[in-house]
Formats: structure tokens, C-alpha cells, sequence
């Protein structure tokens, strides 16, 4: 169905809001990790497990929800990541139950899930440049993850009720169901001339062995992620000696990193520059940013590696991996989505597990597993690119060698 251009702005601002919500669902928990542990009476371990849940339950349905979305259509999948989502928000703050809470976070792994099957899809049949739109998600889960902590240093401050935090997200949800309700959605798979135009012959052998890398790096690129805004406020504090305003601080510069390279990423999807070229670059970056955070002891330095570290790890490159698997399988658009974030959930799943056994020796053994995420990851897009750029050089040259020759030497 065709699609008004003032429908398309308000579906888009729908989409983009409910990543808003997703970026302080990421880091809401782990940013109220000390008033969670005093409020259910445990040990800080026990809140990182917790957290795990979000990785289940992406993992239990992100395969499903893209194909559902696939079957039955993106609306309904993320009107449901909505409606989840606001249990979520509503729930968490008034559970005293460990249970009850690990199955909340079940649930926000489900919206998440649902939200991701829905929406990367549906820019792409938005048409325009859906390389440069997914991107641009990453944004407003940065903007997202910038003012969270900012909000509970004011709640702090003025000793105000943590709860807050959740209850303020969850009419911001309320809102949005709304307007998501009016408005109507392109046609399903279908595909751009723009799209088809990019898309490269690759032989079978290296598409799925591109695939296998981009789907593992679909786990190293959230797991990075993860870890540092899970950790890192603590890490400064406790490891680094900073204050608790500087190691907050941290995660909005982090944030503001972030910002700055969806901003970048997308200007340079926009000129064409190669996806495989970004991923390379970008990756070995944020490993270079990661080391130094870790080992500087000097709030300014740390700070800006903070910032360098965002801009490069969470400036858009996980949407821009996910976009090279939607050009190679552009028939399936939630089926891949639903693919490549499972091994996302993965990491959510396996991340709060693994650090909450590191937390136990030291903060600092936490954050070196981070740079080991990080150094795999680095190497699997070197593996991508080397895969893909070098099918598209031995193809250009075979199409010049064709052109050249005789006809009847060919």
C-alpha cells in the first residue's frame, strides 16, 4: 500500500521514538543497579543475573517474531514490542520478587526482539536510502542511553524516587502506541531499485561464509556494547577512583560518541562510501578507544576515549553489518533481522552471566573480556570484507576481460 509523505514521517517518527525507549531499556537496570540491589535486598551479582533475561528472551524470539513478521506483517509486531515494553517499565519498580523481575526482563527481551523483526524491514520498504535510516536508529538509542543517566544523577541529587525512571518511560510508550496506531505501512517486501542496484554477484561459498562472520559479529558488536554500559560507571569508580558524577558522565560522553557517529556513518552511507570499508575502520577504532579507557588513570583522557569509543562501537555499525546480510537476502528481510539479532540475544544472555563471575576477581578482568569481545569482532569484519570486496574486484575484472575480448574468442 502506498504511503502518504506526511504517513511516512509520522510512522518514522513512531519507529525512531520507540528506539528512544529502547536505549534506556538497554541501560535502566544496570543504571539502578545499587538502589535494585538495596530495594530487592541481594547481592549486586544477583541484579547483573537479572539482566540476563533480556538475552533470553530475545533468544526464545527473534527467530520467530522475523518470521511472523515476514507472514502476517511489521505492524502488529511492533505494536506487541510496545505493549511488552510498558509491563516492563510499569512492573520492574513495584516487584519485590527476584522472579517476578527476571520474567519482566524477559518480557523487554520480547519487545526488543519484536520492535527489531518489525522495524529494520520496514525501512526498507520505506524506500529512500534504507542503509542511511536504519543508521539512524542507532541515534535515538544513543540519545536514549545519554539522558537516562543524566536523569537518575537529578533523581539522585535530589533524592527523589528511582521509580521515576521507569514510570516516565512507560508514558512515553503509552504515547506512542497511539500514534503508531494511525498510521499505515508500505508494502511488504518489497524491493527498491535503489537496493537491487547495490547488490553484488557473490559466489554461494562466500556469501555463506560472510553470513556465518556477520551473524558471530551480530554477538560481538552487542556483547562490546553491553559490557561497557553495564560496567563501566562501576569500573571508574571503583577500579579507576572517580567520582560518581565523572564515571556517569562517562556513559553520556559515551552516548554523545554515539550520536557523533550515526551522524558520520550516515553522511558517508549518503556519499556511497563502502559498508565493508566502515565496519573495518570503525572496528579497529573502538578496540584502539576500548585500551585506552581501560589503562588511562586520567579523567580527561579516559572521558575522551569514552567519547571515541561510542562514536566508533556504537555509532551505527551493528545496523550497518545488518544492512550487507539484508542486501545478500533481500526476499527474507525478517528472517535475517530475526537471524542476525539472535545472536545478539546470545551476547544479552551470556554477557551479564559471564561478567557477573568476572565482577567476583575484579572489575578490571571484566573489562579486559570486553577487549577480547572487541578483538574478535575486529577480526570478522576483516574476514567480510575481505570476502565481499574481493568477489566484487574478481567480478568487475571479469566483466572488463568480457568486454574486451572478441566475439569469437569468447
Amino acid at each position: 500500500m502506498a504511503t502518504t509523505r506526511s504517513n511516512q514521517r509520522r510512522l518514522a517518527l513512531s519507529l525512531y521514538l520507540n528506539y528512544l525507549v529502547h536505549g534506556i531499556g538497554l541501560i535502566i537496570l544496570t543504571q539502578n543497579m545499587q538502589s535494585l540491589e538495596k530495594f530487592w535486598n541481594v547481592p549486586l551479582a544477583t541484579v547483573s543475573y537479572v539482566v540476563s533475561g533480556i538475552g533470553i528472551g530475545r533468544l526464545l524470539s527473534y527467530f520467530l517474531f522475523g518470521y511472523l513478521s515476514d507472514r502476517f506483517g511489521r505492524k502488529q509486531l511492533i505494536s506487541l514490542g510496545i505493549l511488552s515494553y510498558m509491563i516492563f517499565f510499569i512492573g520492574i519498580p513495584f516487584t519485590h520478587s527476584i522472579q517476578v523481575a527476571y520474567l519482566l526482563t524477559i518480557l523487554a527481551g520480547v519487545a526488543n526482539s519484536a520492535l527489531d523483526s518489525g522495524t529494520y524491514p520496514t525501512f526498507v520498504e520505506m524506500g529512500g536510502n534504507s542503509d542511511a535510516s536504519s543508521v539512524f536508529i542507532k541515534a535515538f538509542v544513543a540519545v536514549g542511553e545519554f539522558i537516562l543517566p543524566l536523569f537518575i544523577v537529578f533523581l539522585d541529587i535530589h533524592a527523589l524516587w528511582y521509580g521515576w525512571s521507569f514510570m516516565i518511560v512507560a508514558v512515553i510508550l503509552l504515547f506512542n502506541f497511539f500514534l503508531l496506531a494511525g498510521t499505515k505501512f508500505p508494502a511488504q517486501n518489497s524491493e527498491q531499485p535503489a537496493e537491487l542496484e547495490e547488490q553484488q554477484p557473490v559466489s554461494k561459498a562466500r556469501r555463506i561464509a560472510a553470513t556465518i562472520a556477520l551473524s558471530i559479529y551480530g554477538y560481538t558488536t552487542m556483547a562490546l556494547m553491553i559490557l561497557f554500559t553495564q560496567w563501566i560507571s562501576l569500573f571508574a569508580t571503583k577500579e579507576l577512583g572517580y567520582s560518581g558524577l565523572a564515571a556517569h558522565a562517562l556513559l553520556s560522553l559515551y552516548s554523545t560518541g554515539s550520536i557523533t557517529g550515526v551522524l558520520v556513518i550516515f553522511t558517508l552511507l549518503k556519499f556511497n562510501v563502502s559498508k565493508n570499508k566502515i565496519l573495518v575502520a570503525m572496528n579497529v577504532l573502538s578496540l584502539l578507544a576500548l585500551l585506552v579507557v581501560i589503562h588511562a588513570s586520567v579523567v580527561w583522557v579516559t572521558s575522551l576515549a569514552a567519547f571515541i569509543f561510542g562514536f566508533s562501537a556504537a555509532g551505527g555499525v551493528l545496523q550497518v553489518a545488518l544492512n550487507l546480510l539484508l542486501q545478500m537476502f533481500p526476499k527474507h528481510k525478517g528472517v535475517i533481522t530475526g537471524l542476525y539479532f539472535m545472536f545478539g540475544s546470545v551476547a544479552a544472555f551470556t554477557i551479564p552471566l559471564v561478567t557477573g563471575m568476572l565482577s567476583k576477581i575484579n572489575l578490571y578482568a571484566v573489562m579486559n573480556f570486553d577487549v577480547l569481545v572487541g578483538a574478535l569482532g575486529a577480526v570478522l569484519v576483516i574476514v567480510t570484507a575481505l570476502l565481499l570486496e574481493t568477489s566484487k574486484v574478481a567480478s568487475f575484472l571479469r566483466q572488463t576481460v568480457n568486454r574486451r575480448l572478441p566475439t569469437n574468442i569468447k
